[in-house]
């Protein structure tokens, strides 16, 4: 999401010539037909998709060309080794392929496959056909790495490259063999390839080459997304602490304190209206306080985990300090939920008042359990990627966000190519998408850290690592813990997520959520979509913790507003005014590092 502001932008930090509230407005961008007037407010089942695809908030290794034709080659090695797999299944796809030509063959694309939904791929002999030949060349393909006898990262790596190549060879790709293409371009009176000829120069241009997934035109901060109103009662170089206005006649006396994660921008929390976890929290008299990470250039490349977890505990203080309380309770998101984890680790030995009670959502506990992030994991790929950011000097949004479109590039790279170029459509207006189209970078040493993490199971290995000079070892943290997983994750299986309750030495309290990684957070109560489970029974993995769960309808964050009341404190009185004398109100949320 492109910004600016109608003040002019001051580029002091920690001064107290801090600009009034500012405004900001999504910049204009050129090669779009005009925005559309109505906001979404429910996901349909293919923005959902979508969402359950964006890159997530834990991405630690990249991919390079050189990864993915690797993992090409080693397919063709074991093919070579092995000319009986490759002749049956040639033979078999002959054979089936005669089928096809005959007009005798079942095979058909998957229902749930948007590419031939269109009537004409079924109705049209020829078209048919065409389908039909594409789905049996790729499930040939595809099924051949598993008679390889690959080990399973090998095939699971090998299934990734050859997918780059079967998605891209897609006859829906392609003018020439795409009807639907053909016939919106003879309707439009090839107006159709004008407007996706605009979109393809705006990508080039604009977007490194990748075609755009959302239209970010209609949302704009601080009016229809981040809207919640609050006040940034503090600056330092490397955050800002958000206070949110009251929203209930009377709220608790211990203010809870958001960390989200420092790859991505804090306001997935405070969405839109009706779709904000922050507009929630304060309608149900909770005191909430959010950190919005500032965007770090290569100037900050030495930030580490340290100063993060400085910077939290920091934000902690201010937050009880303005309310009075002496303990806070905190919720920690995604990578801002390591750096919670470890946070508490260090608080548990140094200062164990300061924090009464934790939240974690999806966050990775357990890097062992396999996940879209390890799949490319070893030695050689994380010395490349940790030669890159420290190159650069941080761990680029941008590269993540393309990554990640790898992962699913049916979804998110050819089904905009269709639809933005071959069709000349506007890619859809959606809040989540264009927050995470509002991609922010990673310091190199903050990379280094994660990655060293990660490898090396550190929150799970008890001293492997280590926070503001104390090991870490989540045993010793015995605040209650609300910790929130994803069903259908893909970033961090719920699985991970849900070793919390076996390595946290409090009480901890896990639910589910049916949906992906980021919409199981952006999860409003009214919703007839949410379902969670919760098992109050202690279970030794997760597969029976599931057994004996209950389903409930509904929204998780229903749940999570009863036991966080039941641990902030005294019913009060809510305060008449935003921050304090020592922490007086610089500027209206959502401030001015989320324009940054």
């Amino acid at each position: 999401m492109q910004l600016i502001s109608t003040t002019t932008r001051r580029d002091a930090v920690g001064t107290d010539d801090s600009p009034p509230a500012a405004r900001f407005v999504a910049q204009p961008r050129a090669g779009r037909d005009p925005a559309p007037q109505r906001l979404p407010n429910e996901p349909d089942a293919d923005q959902e998709i979508l969402v359950d695809s964006v890159r997530g908030a834990n991405p630690f290794v990249g991919l390079t060309l050189g990864q993915v034709t690797s993992a090409g080659a080693r397919w063709v090695g074991a093919l070579i080794k092995r000319p009986k797999v490759v002749a049956g299944s040639v033979q078999s796809w002959a054979a089936e392929e005669a089928r096809v030509l005959a007009g005798r063959s079942a095979v058909t694309p998957h229902p749930r496959d948007r590419r031939f939904e269109d009537r004409v791929w079924a109705d049209s002999p020829v078209w048919k056909r065409v389908a039909q030949t594409y789905v049996l060349t790729r499930d040939a393909v595809l099924g051949s790495v598993d008679r390889l006898d690959l080990d399973e990262k090998s095939a699971e790596r090998a299934k990734f490259a050859l997918m780059q190549v079967i998605e891209a060879a897609a006859p829906t790709n392609n003018l020439l063999l795409n009807p639907v293409a053909q016939r919106t371009m003879i309707e439009t009176r090839g107006q159709s390839l004008v407007a996706g000829g605009r979109h393809f120069l705006h990508d080039v241009r604009h977007n490194g080459g990748m075609p755009s997934q959302v239209d970010t035109r209609p949302f704009e901060l601080g009016v229809n997304t981040a809207a919640t109103p609050g006040a940034v009662v503090y600056r330092s170089p490397m955050f800002e602490l958000i206070q949110y206005s009251p929203g209930a006649s009377h709220v608790r006396s211990v203010p809870t304190v958001l960390i989200p994660p420092q790859i991505n921008r804090y306001y997935f929390l405070d969405l839109a209206p009706g779709r904000s976890f922050v507009e929630y929290a304060v309608s149900q008299g909770l005191q909430i306080f959010c950190i919005s990470w500032r965007n770090p250039t290569s100037r900050q490349r030495d930030w580490d985990l340290d100063d993060y977890a400085a910077a939290c505990i920091e934000a902690m203080r201010i937050a009880g300090n303005i309310t009075g309380s002496r303990s806070v309770n905190i919720a920690g998101f995604c990578a801002g939920g390591m750096t919670t984890s470890s946070v508490l680790s260090h608080l548990a030995m140094i200062e164990p008042d300061l924090v009464n009670a934790a939240t974690l959502g999806v966050t990775l506990v357990d890097t062992d359990v396999n996940s879209t992030l390890n799949m490319f994991a070893s030695e050689r790929t994380v010395e490349a990627a940790l030669r890159r950011s420290r190159h650069r000097g941080v761990l680029s949004g941008d590269s993540l966000a393309k990554m990640f479109a790898f992962v699913r590039p049916n979804d998110l790279i050819w089904n905009y190519v269709v639809s933005n170029y071959l069709l000349g459509q506007n890619p859809p207006a959606f809040d989540v998408l264009a927050w995470n189209s509002d991609a922010t970078n990673m310091p190199a040493a903050l990379h280094a850290t994660f990655l060293d993490m990660w490898l090396n199971n550190a929150l799970v290995d008890a001293g492997r690592a280590s926070v503001l000079g104390t090991p870490i070892d989540l045993g010793k943290v015995k605040n209650d813990m609300y910790v929130v997983g994803a069903r259908t994750d893909h970033l961090v299986p719920w699985e991970s997520a849900f070793a919390a309750t076996r390595h946290f030495g409090g009480a901890v309290r896990f639910v589910l959520s049916n949906s992906g990684h980021i919409q199981a957070l952006i999860n409003p109560p009214g919703s007839p979509k949410a379902t969670y489970y919760a098992n109050g029974a202690p279970a030794p993995d997760p597969e029976v913790w599931l057994q004996g769960a209950q389903r409930h309808d509904g929204s998780w964050w229903e749940d999570w507003a009863a036991w966080s009341q039941e641990r902030s404190g005294d019913v009060t009185d809510p305060p008449k005014a935003l921050g304090n004398h020592a922490y007086p109100p610089r500027m209206d949320a959502p401030g001015r590092y989320v324009t940054e």
